[in-house]
């Protein structure tokens, strides 16, 4: 029997989520031969945090179905003991990349990779607080369904299995490195308000996503295809494909890996979305094969993002990934030219590759960001109201903002250096870590 682990990160109050990845779990292990992990990672207030440790022993005991609930503190007393083990470079940086003060999509899911390591799964299979399953016939559609059919297995393999086949022949012995899908219901990105507003500032804002030097044909391809998940679609019924899957089609809140977690980390960036889908494009340019399936999960807002702090917040967010892509368009671009030679004779991702590719790009001229902040900062203008007060704020960070983007990929690098040792170090402290958890 397999071990997996089945992921929830949330640092907000989720018990219907906690709930319904509960009966997720419940699923995978009636209907195949696995024992799940169910990996909450909590940092939530103390309030919250009881909240969901009522919500997770409501679950019950299930057969095979292992339950971890862990705060903070105890994900910090895990990390300093692997990276203490690890002898990495700089260890309180480590720490504070792998478990910063900010919120970190890429980092709250490295501490899922590194712990799953520990728990002994092979695969890890990532959900978010802020979405629901859809339903047929009154039953959730539960992706792990389509996530346990292929992933791990060679592609040959998977192709005998319910899915369609558009994979070339000659990754047939590779082994299946991701199976997601997407999402339905709003935008991934809250900005439909922009949309509403001003269709012609919304098109200059999401546009800035795109590399400079695209033509304005290709940027309004992009825009019209952004954040848009699977659109409005319900489910009716399974579909899947087993190709090397674009990473426009599927979402982080939708997502398992196998493999390829325990070579490369996410970038650890704070308070920048996005930050968290660089595997989904490494797997694609490494021609690791994919699953695509359509158990889209469910997408919504929670009330937070619409206070005065939480809008400005999460606009940081959202120009901190604009400042991102200036790095990883570079770091893209040099993997679809690399291919297969980002694999090693075994077919695993060499790490020292993304790194030093990495370690590149914090070289570049950060004048195209410098753009980018000019041009956010007339659009928002432009908008009005609580987006010109936010251009105000914008303006005092201008120099911060362009160090941080920069600092942010050099500590990816440093981290892509150090992961082996960790993800080792990890498997090591497997045993600390299970006689210590919570059920």
């Amino acid at each position: 029997m397999r071990r997996i682990c089945l992921t929830l990160p949330t640092n907000r109050a989720c018990p219907e989520t906690i709930a319904a990845i509960g009966g997720e779990a419940a699923y995978a292990a009636a209907h195949f031969d696995v024992e799940v992990h169910l990996l909450i990672l909590d940092s939530s207030d103390p309030d919250t945090f009881a909240a969901h440790a009522d919500a997770v022993r409501a679950l019950g005991e299930v057969p095979h179905v292992v339950t971890h609930h862990l705060g903070e503190p105890q994900q910090r007393d895990f990390l300093r003991h692997v990276i203490g083990r690890a002898e990495v470079a700089k260890p309180e940086l480590m720490l504070e990349l792998m478990l910063p003060a900010g919120l970190s999509y890429g980092a709250c899911t490295n501490r899922a990779f590194l712990i799953a390591a520990a728990l002994g799964c092979e695969s890890v299979h990532r959900r978010d607080s802020d979405s629901r399953y859809q339903t047929l016939d009154g039953e959730p559609a539960h992706p792990i369904h389509h996530e346990l059919m292929s992933l791990g297995k060679r592609a040959a393999d998977a192709a005998r299995g319910p899915v369609e086949t558009v994979l070339d022949e000659r990754h047939a012995a590779k082994r299946v490195a991701m199976v997601g899908s997407s999402f339905v219901g709003e935008l991934s990105v809250d900005i439909g308000e922009i949309r509403g507003l001003d269709p012609e500032v919304y098109y200059d804002v999401v546009s800035l996503w795109a590399p400079e030097h695209w033509s304005d044909e290709q940027k309004r391809e992009l825009v019209d295809d952004s954040f848009r998940g699977a659109g409005t679609e319900p489910f009716t019924g399974d579909r899947a494909t087993l190709t090397l899957v674009d990473p426009m089609r599927v979402d982080m809140c939708n997502i398992s890996f196998h493999g390829v977690q325990e070579r490369v980390p996410l970038p650890p960036a704070t308070d920048t979305i996005g930050s968290d889908y660089f595997l989904i494009h490494l797997v694609h340019d490494a021609a690791l094969p994919g699953v695509l399936h359509n158990r889209n999960i469910v997408n919504y807002y929670t009330a937070e993002r619409r206070t005065d702090a939480g809008f400005i917040a999460y606009q940081t967010r959202f120009v901190k990934f604009f400042l991102s892509m200036l790095y990883f368009h570079h770091v893209y671009e040099r993997m679809a030219a690399a291919g297969e030679t980002l694999l090693d004779g075994q077919g695993h991702v060499r790490a020292s590759v993304i790194s030093a590719l990495a370690r590149e790009s914090a070289t570049l001229d950060r004048a195209e960001n410098v753009r980018r902040l000019d041009r956010v900062d007339a659009a928002y203008r432009r908008l009005g109201g609580r987006y010109a007060r936010f251009a105000d704020i914008l303006a005092t960070r201008r120099e911060r903002l362009l160090d941080e983007a920069r600092s942010d990929i050099e500590d990816f690098a440093l981290l892509t250096e150090a992961w082996g040792p960790l993800v080792r170090a990890s498997r090591e402290a497997g045993p600390l870590l299970s006689a210590g958890r919570p059920t």
